[in-house]
């Protein structure tokens, strides 16, 4: 398989909740092996609640620091939410893909649109159910939330729809099977670009026949 492993690439991945898109992301990545493709680790200002560790779990910084972090330009990405900062670190991701790993960035929209701003190169993928009547059985079926939860959560679900032409591709999660395969297709198809460093790979091992 020809690929162009010499750097790794961003991959956000957005989608209604429900529509399964954290278990096909823990799929990619037991399918691609560690050393080609990390989670991305958060940066957050709350406190690590028991058995969470520093750089595992999340970054755990004081908000001095991550408010730096944001006037230095070193975050993608970053949010408040119930008083706490959340961000994606730019170093974290520039480390793995420099070394070769692809990153993925499990988000949602508003954070998949401004990592795009803050890094064009990232390549966003949208996952989402084969319907409404679909996602609501998925929402029901996890018996994890109230019935006003769940008419909430459909009704965010059209809205976050509507983003969809923003993403670079769409994955319709029906079976499962099906839509990893299809996820990690992009993830190779994405390695197989024409690129500078293919073409001079190509030409050296021409040149050298």
């Amino acid at each position: 398989m020809d690929e162009d492993r010499t750097k790794g690439k961003l991959f956000v991945i957005s989608g209604p909740s429900g529509a399964g898109k954290g278990t096909i992301v823990s799929r990619v990545r037991e399918d691609l092996g560690p050393n080609r493709a990390v989670l991305s680790i958060s940066m957050t200002t709350r406190g690590p609640r028991p058995g969470e560790e520093d750089g595992k779990q999340y970054f755990f910084v004081t908000k001095e620091d991550f408010c730096k972090k944001i006037q230095e330009g070193g975050l993608l990405e970053y949010a408040e939410v119930y008083g706490n900062y959340y961000g994606t670190p730019r170093s974290y991701v520039m480390e793995n893909i420099e070394n070769g790993r692809d990153v993925i960035l499990e988000i949602d929209i508003q954070g998949a649109l401004n990592v795009k701003k803050a890094f064009p190169e990232g390549i966003l993928i949208f996952v989402a159910p084969p319907s409404l009547s679909v996602l609501r059985d998925r929402l029901t079926g996890r018996n994890t939330d109230a019935e006003d939860v769940i008419r909430l959560r459909l009704s965010k679900a059209v809205s976050e729809l509507s983003h969809i032409p923003a993403y670079d591709y769409l994955i319709i999660n029906d079976v499962l099977e099906e839509a990893v395969k299809k996820t990690e297709s992009i993830f190779i198809s994405e390695h197989m670009r024409v690129s500078e460093s293919r073409m001079g790979r190509l030409m050296a091992e021409y040149e050298g026949e």
